[in-house]
């Protein structure tokens, strides 16, 4: 099926208009109108779509609820913190704050499906509730009744509603053990290239010509499609490249059609943001920024890691300075360093007799998170409590390849760390917090 929707029961103008707010996904939007049915009849109890990010999962599915109108409860599974959220925004979504209210506190499944009976029995519809569930892979966490309940709601509550879990993985890592009702499977597959081009094109800038921006949406889709097939990532690497891919033809260098020179002139810009991609270091505007100033002084930061752009949080840039400290300081010289009432310390105990060679020479040396947490918590400068919060950064840190993990096979529960990065790229994150590291290394005692 290509082309406009065509499906018995929907409003032919609703569906055109539908399709044209789902380029390449007409295919897909097809089938789950098939497996709907028409809005008065009965629905399968249960939808699964899966498919990798980015995929138009969501798109689809509020494209289609709004512009047909169909009575729907769209859910954030990530939102939801606990179960009583899910069932409040439900209820609030097809009846109204009123009904959300009457749920007592800590509801379980079958205080849900009461009151619910209840609302249908006042405010009886002929057309299918839809209640559509985004990264449902959050359930799985949840109450082991949750989610066969869920899938057999409408067996529960005697209603003509539908459940439709959205998910990017496949239904084999949900099924539970006990079994529960199967749903109907529907995959959306990644755009293909030539999807994308399509897709992308779409979004030319008004001041270009419709073939100038798909000229540069190929040249951008060449470089990044290998590595990257996510149209959100790659809209975004379009609005943040487009600039300098049309800045020779505001100078009048280069004219539209000139693709090949065009060309030649974005491949080094291009080949240096693939250096970032996914990993969002910069906006647009901190992107041009930067690359002006790159422009301006050229020399001076050619010496710089990249990394050295990175905006951290605030909190993992302590972290990332605890870490640093723990690598290049020898674990004796804490209490000197970090403990404000440590008492008189001896220089000669202090200091290591023919102690010559610089830590920073030797690299960094392994720590375990105990030390690293135990500065962090000295050189911050307020009180942090140990959340989980904190330990979410490390991770980060480390998926950042800012810190590296240590195994050891005799610590199974007590990992250690080293630090990544260089002195220039710590000196340059301790600016931003106005911490003066250099007081605290022992290399420059």
């Amino acid at each position: 099926m290509t082309g406009a929707l065509q499906y018995p029961g929907y409003d032919g103008d609703r569906l055109e208009k539908a399709a044209g707010l789902m380029p390449c996904r007409e295919i897909q939007a097809g089938l789950l109108l098939s497996l709907m049915g028409q809005p008065e009849n009965h629905c399968y109890p249960s939808i699964f779509i899966y498919g990798h990010r980015a995929s138009g999962k969501s798109h689809v599915l509020n494209t289609l609820m709004k512009q047909l109108e169909l009575p729907h409860a769209m859910i954030s599974c990530v939102e939801c913190l606990s179960v009583a959220l899910l069932f409040e925004q439900v209820l609030d979504s097809f009846f109204g704050a009123d009904a959300a209210s009457l749920l007592p506190r800590g509801p379980s499944l079958s205080d849900f499906v009461r009151i619910y009976k209840q609302q249908i029995s006042e405010s009886p519809t002929e057309q299918t509730r839809y209640i559509i569930m985004e990264k449902a892979e959050m359930l799985r966490n949840a109450d082991s009744n949750l989610l066969p309940g869920l899938l057999r709601l409408q067996e529960l509550v005697e209603d003509n509603v539908t459940v439709i879990l959205l998910s990017e993985i496949v239904w084999d890592k949900f099924r539970p053990n006990t079994g529960c009702f199967e749903p109907l499977l529907l995959h959306f597959p990644d755009y293909s290239k030539a999807e994308l081009q399509q897709i992308l094109s779409k979004d030319k800038h008004p001041s270009y010509s419709t073939d100038f921006y798909s000229s540069y949406i190929n040249i951008l889709l060449g470089v990044f499609y290998s590595v990257c097939r996510d149209l959100r990532e790659l809209r975004h690497l379009a609005a943040l490249n487009f600039s300098k891919f049309c800045e020779p033809v505001e100078e009048g260098k280069f004219k539209e059609n000139d693709t090949h020179k065009l060309w030649r002139n974005i491949e080094p810009h291009l080949k240096k943001a693939m250096q970032t991609v996914y990993l969002r270091e910069v906006s647009s505007l901190q992107w041009e920024q930067m690359h002006e100033m790159k422009e301006i002084e050229a020399g001076a930061v050619r010496g710089l890691s990249a990394h050295t752009h990175v905006e951290l949080p605030y909190y993992s840039k302590f972290l990332l300075i605890a870490a640093y400290l723990a690598s290049y300081n020898p674990a004796r010289t804490d209490k000197r360093f970090f403990l404000k009432h440590h008492g008189k310390i001896k220089k000669t105990n202090f200091l290591k007799k023919n102690e010559k060679t610089s830590n920073h020479l030797l690299g960094p040396k392994p720590f375990p998170l105990d030390r690293m947490l135990a500065i962090f918590y000295s050189v911050v400068d307020s009180r942090v409590a140990p959340t989980a919060s904190i330990f979410s950064q490390i991770s980060s840190l480390v998926t950042l390849q800012l810190l590296n993990q240590v195994s050891h096979d005799d610590q199974l529960d007590a990992p250690k760390y080293k630090c990544a990065v260089s002195l220039d790229f710590i000196s340059a994150i301790s600016r931003t917090v106005n911490f003066d590291i250099v007081k605290y290394l022992y290399d420059f005692l």
